[in-house]
């Protein structure tokens, strides 16, 4: 399922009061689409990292009451309002661990304590197969949960990216070469490898603008060194491009490009451009692109500056294009 399936699952689950669990490699946005859910339904999010706690966490410490032992609160347990318990690295978990969460699990209460009406209890974690020092679940345990398999999804991606500040060069390189979003392999072993998240960190560090004596090696601490040198040669061309002022300046005499890779930069650079105020001549140029690349720029373009599509230049081009814009 791709990333606003997810979503979209999580809403019936969280209406149905189910437990979900959200499987997908590492590096992917799990994370990132239950924090959306949270934020979306104005829901509180208590993000508790199950890798990282003990049998003891999870029940909180034994105390002497009268001829009883009771356990006290552990921190992460609500006692009112609303939210979403986050239950992330589950499968990381130690088998004890697991086991002792499998009440809250299926029947909302730990220890003779309830979780309150308006909580929700989703988990996430790696596969087996991802080689991310997993233990076996146990069959019981995964017989409690509405398993979503997460898959990366380039279009929900992008429209995210547009909206987190990602550098337009990156964005306009995976789109010329989507199977870089993510490409992982658990069997190689790889130190730094493709995934939406190393892309982001990626996106950070050239903000910086560190340089290109420094550059390639900090694309490939995070990409690893094939990405790394398919996207340093995408930017070799991005920046030979006339600059997208000129363009804008010149709409119908600046020159078009050939190269498949430029023409991406290009789309790319003229939707993170775009206003209300310049569409006009963003359109007056896109439209000696190539259609796809017209379909490229205006869908960025619209994504990234919402009020561009108010303009009489879009409500024109959407027109005229009604057949390849959806």
């Amino acid at each position: 399922m791709k990333p606003s399936q997810i979503s979209d699952a999580l809403d019936v689950a969280i209406r149905a009061r189910r437990p979900a669990f959200i499987w997908g490699p590492p590096g992917v946005g799990k994370s990132q689409v239950v924090a959306q859910a949270a934020a979306r339904r104005s829901l509180e999010l208590r993000d508790l990292r199950t890798a990282d706690r003990d049998p003891v966490d999870m029940r909180g410490l034994p105390t002497i009451d009268g001829d009883t032992t009771r356990w006290t609160l552990p921190d992460f347990f609500p006692t009112s309002g609303a939210g979403i318990l986050f239950l992330d690295e589950f499968p990381q978990a130690a088998p004890a661990v697991q086991n002792t969460l499998s009440q809250l699990i299926l029947d909302r209460r730990l220890d003779g304590r309830e979780l309150p009406p308006e909580w929700y209890v989703v988990a996430a974690g790696n596969r087996e197969a991802d080689r991310a020092a997993t233990y076996r679940m146990p069959t019981h345990l995964k017989n409690r949960f509405l398993h979503l398999d997460f898959d990366v999804d380039l279009d929900d991606w992008t429209t995210w990216a547009l909206g987190a500040g990602i550098m337009p060069e990156l964005v306009a390189f995976l789109r010329f070469r989507p199977a870089l979003l993510h490409s992982f392999d658990p069997a190689k072993n790889e130190r730094a490898f493709p995934t939406p998240r190393a892309w982001e960190i990626t996106s950070d560090l050239l903000k910086q603008n560190p340089g290109p004596a420094l550059e390639f090696d900090l694309i490939r601490g995070t990409v690893g060194e094939g990405a790394a040198a398919e996207l340093a040669g995408f930017l070799r061309v991005m920046r030979d491009l006339p600059s997208v002022d000129f363009i804008l300046m010149n709409p119908s005499t600046a020159p078009v490009p050939a190269d498949p890779a430029a023409l991406y930069a290009l789309a790319g650079a003229l939707a993170h451009k775009s206003s209300d105020a310049n569409f006009g001549r963003v359109l007056d140029y896109a439209g000696r692109l190539p259609v796809e690349f017209q379909v490229l720029t205006v869908r960025d373009a619209t994504r990234k500056h919402p009020e561009t599509q108010h303009t009489a230049a879009f409500i024109a081009w959407a027109a005229k294009n009604s057949n390849v814009l959806i």
